[in-house]
């Protein structure tokens, strides 16, 4: 069944370049089970799920002339070795060396005369582990319509499930005569759609040409706003080569900090955030002084009960957040993301993140890929960096077997966007990558160890402030036993 590209999606297309590829990814590292995991493994699981993600073998095809937006068509070619890969690093391979190999990938665009998604498996990793990378382009997963297909490959035990037959047949794809004939209908019964057919069309070309000629970091939009950006090292041309950094940290961690001062555990990963962006900054000599601040774009889940019911029961909605670099108290600057937050949790319409958790699947793949789509569709609003939050199961998952250990999301970067950071909480821990541009962020791994001790930081205030007494108070004393009364010598008082 055809279905035509939305116009949103044709201005994702329209705006990706060479060095702004739009496509996200989630790395995530697995033990193997007893009988081992290889590429016939990952090749019939993929083919067991993928029909809940029916739109990863259809591919996009271009109506003659422009005269209506692509569709999406059947790929009559598809074959699904040719996006299930297979990748090795030498034994035994590090994080390090497994993070270089995801950058590599993430700087090669998706071929778009296929479906648009690949998946690696990544074998040699330290102690038998291995790795599954999914990259997927941002006009595939909207949430409703398609998931991420990372959400469905995952078990909730190891126990291996028996591969269910799919008869899936290609549909025919239409003619290019009759692409033409089904638009002219389309705009003799609707001519406003046509209209806007038309304008989205020219803007797209206007979008391409400027990306071509070299000028995409002002299209998206990334400094529009740049009279009022604050200024930052993150804001600059990008080249076409990234850089991944990966940081694993303890949800305890989080939980304590905000038992002791408050807030969310929301609020606690963007105060790490901002300490470390304010630690980074300063081994850069770059200026915090105490007004300073970074613009982030933080997508949030946001209940809308307008959605159809086939959908993830919520939307992503953007919501600007000034982060206080320039504030030096750990504690301090905790407060402040907390008390900028609070407005988006008085609305009512904030999601609980037991809730987002819940959603069937390993729902965060899908989350970070509508977090990406709804920061690329307001980059007009000006911001220096885009950082999205997921929170995931707190049990173990399995893909045919194997545990899922660890799962680090792999954000895309915006045009003029030299950073973005996602994090993904699961099973205990709360995973953080970090993509950069390879040519402005050379130490990139300089920010991820921030990350690390802006965190440790906060937990150590945490530890102190359970020691010390609230001001204004004292510290609570023990009452002494009363002295015992003196008695006579036959033993009474």
């Amino acid at each position: 069944m055809t279905e035509r590209l939305r116009p949103d999606d044709l201005a994702f297309l329209a705006a990706e370049s060479a060095s702004t590829p739009m496509h996200n990814a989630t790395l995530e590292v697995f033990s193997p089970p007893k009988d081992g995991f290889d590429h016939d493994t990952l090749l019939a699981l993929v083919a067991d799920r993928i029909a809940f993600a029916p739109r990863y073998r259809q591919v996009l095809r271009r109506v003659p002339g422009r005269l209506a937006y692509p569709l999406w068509v059947d790929d009559t070619d598809f074959d699904l070795t040719y996006h299930v890969r297979r990748s090795a690093l030498p034994r035994p391979g590090s994080m390090h060396q497994l993070r270089d190999l995801v950058a590599r990938i993430m700087s090669r665009q998706l071929d778009r005369t296929r479906p648009l998604w690949e998946l690696y498996l990544i074998e040699g990793l330290e102690d038998g582990r291995f790795a599954l990378l999914s990259k997927s382009h941002q006009v595939l997963v909207d949430g409703v319509g398609t998931i991420d297909l990372g959400q469905v490959i995952l078990d909730l035990d190891p126990a291996v499930r028996e591969t269910v037959h799919d008869d899936w047949r290609p549909e025919r794809a239409p003619s290019a005569t009759g692409l033409v004939a089904q638009a002219v209908g389309d705009a003799v019964r609707n001519p406003v759609s046509a209209l806007r057919t038309a304008r989205g069309n020219a803007e797209a070309v206007v979008r391409s040409v400027g990306a071509l000629g070299g000028r995409a970091l002002d299209l998206a939009g990334a400094v529009s706003d740049r009279r009022t950006l604050p200024d930052s090292p993150v804001n600059t041309a990008l080249s076409q080569q990234r850089r991944f950094v990966t940081v694993a940290t303890s949800l305890e961690d989080y939980r304590k900090v905000r038992r002791v001062h408050g807030g969310t555990v929301n609020d606690v990963v963007l105060a790490t955030i901002t300490g470390a962006l304010r630690s980074w900054l300063m081994t850069r000599a770059e200026p915090v002084h105490g007004s300073r601040t970074l613009r982030a774009m933080v997508p949030m889940s946001v209940i809308d009960s307008d959605l159809e019911p086939t959908s993830l029961g919520s939307q992503v909605a953007g919501h600007l957040l000034s982060l206080p670099i320039g504030e030096p108290s750990p504690v301090v600057r905790l407060h402040q993301v907390s008390y900028a937050l609070k407005a988006h949790k008085e609305t009512g319409r904030a999601v609980a993140a037991d809730r987002i958790a819940g959603v069937a699947g390993f729902a965060p793949t899908t989350f970070h890929a509508l977090g990406s789509r709804v920061a690329a569709a307001q980059s007009r609003r000006g911001f220096n960096l885009v950082i999205t939050n997921v929170p995931g199961p707190q049990f173990p998952l399995y893909a045919a077997g194997a545990q899922m250990l660890q799962s680090f999301p792999v954000p895309p970067l915006l045009p003029g966007h030299a950073l973005a950071i996602g994090v993904t909480s699961y099973d205990g821990g709360v995973y953080v990558g970090l993509t950069g541009d390879r040519d402005a962020l050379p130490d990139l791994d300089v920010l991820g160890q921030c990350v690390s001790e802006a965190l440790e930081e906060l937990v150590d205030s945490a530890s102190a402030s359970r020691q010390r007494a609230p001001r204004g108070r004292k510290k609570a004393v023990a009452p002494k036993p009363p002295s015992p009364k003196p008695t006579s010598k036959a033993g009474k008082p």
